[in-house]
């Protein structure tokens, strides 16, 4: 069915080593540098030979080395020409101005102790695979290198605040340790132990709990650990635009990135701080920020009062236009002619193809097609921050935020109420507002960010199509999800249902769950440990 592609047993024990099979049409390449593989390919899309034949004749630079010396343990970097590999990277990338290839090579990387403000900052970019550490999983309280888990940002460090500000956060750690352990026994009474609950299930199952009812008194200097994986071409985006922003710690982390990454995909980076090319984009970001902080401090006016999730804009033709977007790919008809015929049905008629295309679905990750993407949402959303955090990583979507501060007030967790810490919550609260006004004064808004609580309200938009929020409100609002934003999400859910008038594609969102729990997180636990036991069957 394949022509198979003949080579010799010394040829075949070379690529052995280096591709995971030597006879097959799809095979993945092992043991290469990431620029010897983006070097390959950039010269694979310009030649007739196989990639196979083109790394032997081109890239592999020992034809000398006895078979019988191509161990695992050959060091793959003297095997292969790097020199001819990053001499094609340059000239493909250079005289071809194809900047496709820097996608064709790609690290892990990690950022640890970083604070939440950067954390959001280091996932902005679309393009780039994120793990991030989670508030439900470990207790704050847990020292690092004897201190509390929170960044001082460079400008508080070195001036005048810094002892204040040490003392302010370490009393804000310790508010934040007293009500989660409070937390712990109050649930443990609230949710005794169920027969046939391992204590592990029990124990995660109340600490998630504990975690989400006092996450919002962690500051935004909160530190994280944050799991980067993206290609050289991300990287570079993410890095330009780091080294203009106005915080020192982005910059800062930057310039470390940048150090850790030239070790592992040097020439996918060549561009980052040259003065003619990184550093006149990152001058141009620069310049636009300052040109819009112009203007807007010019804008003299108090934010009105608005609910929590407001749509404020939306496709009133989205079930016809997505109706026919279904139909387009299994007719031969133009779009025009399609939109004409679907706008000539009835409305049982445009839910009958809107239900076929969506299918008998059997759990949420089975979502309908790219006829989805037709139309599409717009919300304003003023959340806690915490909230926030969690629905920001969803980039596929547009997303953008306002600065992080304290003018739109904070939100309090039933279940503060619920264990006897409404005043001391507001009390924290009242503080961490004060002190935010004093670091404002002398540092600036962007400073500021950072003693602010989780609790604090933030104003972002979310702007999305139709499949994604078959994703997202399906996702974030299954019972394990936090009460914040799964309520943020439900509330999505409606107006799309209500105020849009999109009563079919609210209904086909039908793993979008409106119930109320007591511990999200068990039926959680409870299915990862039956994986758990299965495996080990």
């Amino acid at each position: 069915m394949y022509v198979r592609e003949t080579f010799s047993t010394e040829e075949r024990a070379v690529l052995s080593r280096f591709f995971t099979n030597i006879d097959g049409p799809v095979f993945a390449l092992t043991n290469l540098p990431e620029v010897v593989k983006g070097a390959l390919f950039a010269r694979y899309s310009r030649s007739p030979k196989s990639l196979r034949r083109l790394f032997l004749d081109e890239f592999y630079n020992q034809p000398e080395i006895p078979i019988e010396e191509l161990s695992e343990d050959s060091d793959s970097q003297q095997l292969v020409s790097l020199n001819r590999a990053e001499g094609l990277y340059d000239r493909v990338f250079s005289q071809y101005g194809d900047d496709s290839v820097a996608q064709l090579g790609g690290a892990h990387i990690a950022c640890e102790q970083s604070s939440n403000i950067l954390t959001k900052i280091l996932e902005w970019g679309r393009l780039t695979a994120y793990l991030e550490q989670s508030t439900r999983y470990i207790f704050y309280d847990q020292k690092l290198g004897g201190s509390f888990r929170y960044t001082a940002p460079p400008e508080i460090e070195t001036g005048p605040l810094a002892a204040e500000y040490t003392k302010t956060m370490d009393w804000l750690f310790d508010e934040y340790s007293e009500l989660v352990h409070t937390c712990v026994t109050f649930f443990e009474n609230q949710f005794p132990k169920q027969d046939g609950d391992s204590k592990f299930i029990y124990t995660s199952s109340i600490r998630a709990k504990a975690c989400d009812s006092a996450r919002g008194l962690l500051p935004a200097a909160t530190t994280s650990n944050v799991g980067i994986f993206g290609s050289g071409q991300a990287f570079e985006s993410m890095l330009i635009r780091m080294n203009s922003h106005p915080l020192e710690e982005a910059r800062d982390y930057a310039r470390m990135m940048l150090e850790e990454l030239r070790k592992v995909i040097p020439s996918f980076l060549k561009r980052v701080d040259l003065p003619g090319r990184g550093g006149v984009w990152s001058g141009y970001f620069e310049d636009n920020h300052e040109a819009m902080e112009r203007i807007a401090s010019c804008i003299d006016v108090e934010p009105h009062g608005i609910e929590e999730v407001s749509l404020v804009e939306w496709d009133h033709d989205a079930e016809n236009k997505i109706a026919a977007a279904a139909l387009y790919a299994h007719t031969d008809l133009s779009d025009a002619q399609l939109q004409a015929i679907v706008n000539e049905m009835s409305e049982s008629e445009k839910a009958d193809v809107i239900r076929a295309y969506t299918g008998d679905r059997q759990n949420r990750r089975h979502k309908p097609g790219r006829g989805m993407e037709r139309s599409f949402y717009r919300f304003d959303v003023l959340s806690d921050f915490g909230s926030f955090r969690d629905l920001q990583r969803h980039r596929m979507m547009t997303v953008d935020w306002q600065r992080l501060g304290v003018k739109h007030g904070y939100s309090t967790p039933a279940a503060i109420e619920e264990v006897g810490w409404t005043q001391r919550w507001g009390e924290a609260m009242g503080r961490m507002s004060e002190f935010h006004e004093t670091v404002l004064n002398e540092h600036g808004s962007d400073v500021a960010q950072y003693v602010v609580p989780f609790g604090f309200k933030l104003r972002y938009s979310m702007q999305f199509n139709v499949r994604e929020a078959f994703h997202m409100l399906e996702l974030r609002t299954s019972q394990q999800g936090h009460p914040d934003y799964r309520r943020v999400c439900q509330k999505m859910h409606k107006l799309i249902r209500d105020k849009a008038g999109h009563k079919a594609l609210a209904d086909a969102m039908t793993y979008v769950d409106h119930s109320s729990y007591g511990l999200e997180r068990l039926e959680a636990e409870r299915s990862a440990e039956k994986r758990r036991e299965a495996s080990d069957d």
